[in-house]
């Protein structure tokens, strides 16, 4: 019988897909945001696609803010969308 795999949904375009499909924001015990490209960061966690255009899309929404309730500073997405960028030049 094959593993089932695990749906989550993206902040961005709001899609069910592949929880291997997407990249994790995780919000640490201590209240600092960063990409968990490894998926094993401990935290609340949100699925976002692993491109740029989703996470503009989540920022324009503010649903990250909704999501961990806290305010996300501008520099934080800035450097979020630069590790997204060089995580697609890395997975072809």
């Amino acid at each position: 019988m094959p593993k089932k795999t695990p749906m989550r949904r993206c902040v961005g375009c709001m899609e069910m897909k592949e929880k291997t499909s997407l990249v994790r924001v995780v919000r640490s015990p201590e209240g600092e945001l960063s990409l968990d490209l490894t998926g094993k960061k401990p935290g609340r966690g949100a699925y976002i696609c692993r491109n740029a255009e989703c996470l503009q899309k989540a920022r324009k929404a503010r649903r990250l803010e909704r999501e961990f309730s806290m305010a996300v500073p501008a520099e934080l997405y800035d450097r979020m969308e630069a590790d997204l960028k060089n995580d697609e030049l890395a997975d072809p």
